[in-house]
């Protein structure tokens, strides 16, 4: 079972926490559930069961993360003036806050992402040990949503496939390669916008 589908502490899964940030949202429209093809009616069966108004389609999505980022592109290929925020379906407590203050920064910027301040200490590593120890300064941890006006993340895309080869690890990281005079502007997160990833992800324990 995918982790979306996993239920938190109140009962209701990761996804469902996830849209329904979205779905409360007043800068959103219209909402693309992007999910392997083999779970999209489990998809399509929580929104009638949630009576989600902004989820318009949910579609599959590919082998890579990118492959997904492209279906959503591709779904407003006729809508130049349309703004996308992509978000991460395993990140169910993003803040209202953060999702308004993306949605203001794209009023200035063509690329936005979001991302909190280091607090741990960076190591770069060769063979288990440690090569430098860089600034924690220089570093943020990057979030999501990642938001672009469609023309740019459309255009950063078309030129990672027609180069042949697509190496990043998120849609930012795709911009700033293939377009990289263009400024990726960032929101400030917060810690409560986790991605989760391990079991124990879904039920925090709180320390004294």
């Amino acid at each position: 079972m995918p982790k979306q589908f996993l239920p938190l502490g109140d009962g209701r899964s990761v996804l469902e926490h996830a849209v329904e940030a979205f779905e409360a949202a007043d800068e959103i429209d219209e909402i693309v559930i992007i999910m392997h093809r083999d779970w999209i009616r489990e998809t399509e069966l929580l929104c009638l069961q949630n009576g989600w108004e902004k989820v318009s389609k949910v579609l599959p999505g590919g082998q890579e993360r990118w492959e997904s980022s492209v279906q959503a592109i591709q779904a407003y290929a006729d809508q130049d003036d349309t703004a996308l925020l992509l978000h991460d379906a395993a990140r169910p407590w993003v803040s209202q806050r953060i999702i308004h203050d993306v949605c203001e920064a794209l009023k200035e910027h063509n690329a936005v992402t979001v991302a909190v301040k280091m607090t741990d200490t960076l190591y770069r590593v060769a063979d288990k040990q440690v090569e430098e120890i860089p600034m924690r300064s220089d570093y943020m941890r990057a979030q999501t949503p990642q938001a672009f006006h469609l023309k740019t993340i459309r255009e950063a895309y078309r030129r990672a496939q027609e180069a042949g080869q697509i190496e990043a690890t998120d849609d930012c990281g795709i911009v700033k390669r293939y377009l990289p005079d263009e400024t990726i502007y960032i929101v400030e997160g917060d810690e409560q916008n986790r991605k989760i990833t391990y079991a124990d992800d879904l039920h925090p324990t709180t320390h004294a």
